[in-house]
């Protein structure tokens, strides 16, 4: 099976978060969305948010509630002893399940950072990266910039909706108390 690996904090999940693993499982030719809930980027500080365990749980009762998405919240990394890179996550899934090819979805973001992750090389050669739309960064600049370095690494844009909402503005939003309910999934 063809897996996306869709990886992050999620705190919290949101419709734009949803509708991009519509467009991966609807459109863009995977049979299912590993959600990864990260307890701890290398690349973010530690915020005030909600452990590891809290936000993996509710991402399972968001995903509850949209059956029509073939996703299953992974608890892989909460197992994982700290760092938590992106490369040793890729590995433990192939090693736990060899059948499968699995791709990492990130956005374009994340895209343009993507030469100062841990084993990037070897992520992009082996794995491949499927990147969703991003505002303010141009995609296709950035898969050429990293297409020069190698002509081997899997890149794919995908040509997911992008929705401009943050999980940062969600959290900003609720503690300055307005209803964010209609940005949830």
């Amino acid at each position: 099976m063809r897996i996306a690996v869709y990886s992050g904090s999620f705190n919290p999940l949101h419709i734009g978060h949803q509708a991009i693993m519509e467009y991966l499982t609807l459109d863009a030719a995977f049979d299912w969305v590993y959600l990864i809930v990260s307890p701890q980027s290398p690349f973010k500080g530690a915020e005030n948010a909600l452990t590891g365990e809290e936000r993996y749980r509710a991402a399972v009762e968001a995903v509850k509630r949209h059956p029509e998405i073939r996703v299953w919240v992974d608890d892989i990394e909460l197992g994982m002893e700290p760092p938590h890179y992106t490369i040793r996550t890729l590995d433990a899934l192939r090693a736990r399940e060899p059948e499968n090819e699995f791709t990492l979805v990130i956005g374009a973001d994340n895209l343009e950072s993507f030469p100062r992750w841990r084993e990037h090389e070897r992520i992009l050669k082996e794995y491949g990266v499927a990147v969703f739309p991003r505002k303010g960064y141009h995609r296709g600049y950035l898969k050429a910039r990293l297409m020069r370095e190698c002509p081997d690494y899997r890149i794919e844009l995908l040509k997911a909706p992008r929705i401009d909402i943050s999980s940062t503005e969600i959290r900003d939003g609720l503690a300055a108390g307005r209803d964010m309910s209609a940005w949830l999934m």
